[in-house]
């Protein structure tokens, strides 16, 4: 099984890498309206000059599930006692694995199956669809006196219309779904289950909620960036949204279905001063005395003898 696992795991890479940096998919050719509007935004320049680049994007997607993990999983194994503690067991019979190293690989490897999933649904929805950026005119550069454009209404299939750069070209026809936002959401969503689940905090109401809705800001905001510059449509971010999402959830409850283990819980300082308190205030309280025996009979009755 184990192994089977890492053949599943290599061929996901490997479809995702053919997606992602070969032309074994053609992406498909839509047509356009002449002088659309919607397609002419002005040219927002390489990715890499963007607020939000692909380099920032994919090592944050990369860093913070994988030190968040590193953090719930080790503190989980040091803060259980002795008795709750996993031993060391067999897996693939060939390897010993501490757990801590087993269930760092487990939800590590979920994580990382599940992020080439999503690159590989959001590749596959760009090829299939070819939808168009909103520079894509601009990138283009239609010659529309030769396709003979006399009105807005007029669509243009012409193949050969585009007389810009191929590369940039065929990038621009690759919008729906955005794939930045698919991964950056399908990161914080399960990011965000695995802090909820595996963390427990009393007294600290408001740690999980803020650190929770941080890592979904993260997410939104690069979307945000996308349609700012002018790079996606807002259905593409949304499409990206629920791809990145739907993922990250099915993966939760079908692959790493033991997040349902929790942590010790983590008492803030006012909690604990307050249960020193109550502990304290029953301290003082005066202990009752203890009944005689004789309050606890019954009352005798008198017998008499008839004369």
């Amino acid at each position: 099984m184990f192994y089977f696992q890492l053949v599943i795991m290599a061929g996901t890479v490997l479809l995702a890498y053919y997606f992602e940096y070969t032309d074994t998919f053609p992406v498909h050719v839509q047509g356009f309206f002449c002088f659309d509007k919607a397609y002419s935004k002005p040219c927002p320049g390489p990715e890499d000059n963007s607020k939000a680049p692909p380099v920032l994007v994919y090592s944050l997607v990369t860093a913070i599930p994988t030190v968040t993990i590193l953090i719930g999983e080790v503190t989980s194994f040091f803060v259980k006692t002795e008795g709750a503690q996993e031993k060391t067991i067999v897996t693939a019979d060939c390897c010993y694995f501490n757990p801590l190293l087993r269930r760092i690989v487990r939800f590590l490897g979920v994580y990382s199956f599940g992020l080439f999933t999503t690159t590989i649904f959001a590749n596959a929805g760009q090829v299939v669809t070819g939808n168009q950026t909103p520079h894509f005119l601009s990138t283009c550069k239609p010659n529309y006196t030769a396709l003979g454009c006399q009105s807005p209404l007029q669509y243009i299939t012409e193949l050969r219309a585009c007389t810009g750069n191929p590369f940039l070209v065929v990038s621009a026809r690759k919008s729906f779904p955005s794939k930045d936002a698919a991964l950056s959401f399908y990161s914080a969503i399960y990011t965000v289950m695995y802090v909820t689940l595996m963390f427990r905090t009393k007294g600290t109401r408001l740690m999980k909620p803020t650190i929770c809705l941080v890592l979904l800001s993260l997410a939104v905001l690069v979307g945000v960036v996308r349609v700012t510059e002018h790079r996606n449509h807002w259905n593409d971010i949304l499409a990206g949204f629920v791809t990145g999402g739907a993922i990250a959830a099915f993966l939760r409850f079908n692959a790493a279905n033991s997040l349902s283990v929790s942590l010790p819980p983590v008492f803030s300082p006012t909690y604990r001063l307050q249960g020193y308190r109550i502990l304290r205030s029953h301290d003082h309280q005066p202990t009752p005395s203890p009944v005689p025996p004789d309050v606890l009979l019954p009352p005798r009755r008198c017998l008499t003898s008839a004369v």
